[in-house]
């Protein structure tokens, strides 16, 4: 039962959970479009084998195929496909997701998204659906460009909640409720006390 004293928030996965598919790719391909795409998946073959040997970590793999897919492209122009694929994501909701996303709305919870995707593409759509915070991945931008790398550790895993924390520190003020498909958000769903894998009541 909750505590009515202290409030409550609602933290959301956003690929697979909020969304049906992974939106790295899917951005991918409607930001650069399909041959740059192809192109660099190819190349990306290799870092993949070495992944799934466990040679090299999730996050390595996939500033590796960040770099790939945006390295150089002006930031001006990442903006604003990240803008324009706000549309984009409303044909790629889980709609179970959204009825348990307007049901928080209702009870004034606070609602934020804890993402291992790059926060530039998820903020559009999150900040028009009423979310208060995106916590993920953040990209280094250097003289107006991409560099292909993270500013911040790559928001999978413990850093979920890491980054939870430190955006609110005092874990006793406030009730969560966690949503998660993946081994990503294990420790987010410890965390909460309310979580939920891969279901939504």
């Amino acid at each position: 039962m909750e505590n009515k004293a202290v409030k409550t928030i609602a933290a959301f996965d956003f690929d697979g959970t909020i969304t049906t598919k992974d939106t790295l790719f899917d951005f991918a391909k409607f930001a650069i479009g399909w041959p740059k795409f192809l192109i660099s998946v190819l190349i990306f073959i290799p870092t993949a084998a070495k992944f799934i040997g466990k040679k090299i970590s999730n996050s390595e793999a996939k500033e590796i195929l960040f770099a790939l897919f945006f390295k150089n492209m002006s930031f001006s122009k990442f903006e604003e496909k990240c803008n324009e694929y706000k549309e984009k994501i409303n044909q790629i909701l889980n709609y179970e997701a959204i009825e348990k996303i307007d049901w928080h709305k209702k009870q004034n919870h606070q609602l934020i998204i804890i993402s291992a995707s790059i926060e530039n593409w998820i903020v559009p759509w999150a900040i028009s659906n009423g979310f208060e915070g995106v916590l993920a991945t953040k990209a280094e931008v250097l003289n107006g460009k991409l560099t292909g790398k993270f500013l911040s550790k790559n928001c999978h895993g413990p850093e979920k909640v890491a980054r939870l924390l430190a955006d609110f520190t005092k874990r006793e003020a406030f009730l969560l409720y966690a949503y998660g498909d993946s081994s990503g958000d294990k420790e987010l769903l410890e965390e909460a006390d309310f979580p939920f894998f891969r279901k939504f009541n």
